[in-house]
């Protein structure tokens, strides 16, 4: 068995899916000398069927300069306000931010389930509910 590669940098970053801005990558990764090209390359390829959307990826750096990328599910706030059509939350003082449907939030849950710690969909559209109900959006029946 080969031993294994020591880790030196991990972050996770918060890119357009298929098309990482090489700028942010250079901001995070420059300094760990890894192939920013081969990363850009790498994320573009594995995320390029949810363009349009922010999905998140954690970089895992080891010192022979090689790279793990591990992608996660657009961050909840983020998928809510595409919901919505992109109304984000209301200034304070301001009326309501809009509202979801349960079926907006059972389709929410179901595509952040592998980011959250339950496997029960029910479970998960509370969790999803509550970060709405935070960002000033109701959910009606």
């Amino acid at each position: 068995m080969a031993p294994k590669k020591k880790q030196t940098f991990q972050v996770t970053l918060e890119l357009p899916a298929g098309d990482a801005p090489m700028v942010d990558l250079g901001k995070m990764l420059g300094q760990t000398g890894v192939n920013l090209v081969e990363v850009k390359r790498s994320y573009d390829a594995s995320t390029s069927g949810q363009r349009g959307d922010v999905v998140p990826v954690v970089v895992t750096v080891f010192e022979d300069r090689s790279f793990v990328l591990r992608t996660k599910t657009p961050p909840t706030a983020f998928l809510i306000k595409k919901a919505l059509g992109g109304k984000g939350s209301p200034r304070p003082g301001h009326e309501r931010a809009g509202s979801l449907t349960r079926e907006q939030l059972r389709a929410i849950a179901e595509r952040k389930l592998p980011d959250l710690n339950t496997a029960d969909v029910e479970a998960a559209m509370r969790i999803i509910a509550g970060t709405a109900r935070s960002m000033g959006v109701s959910i009606v029946e």
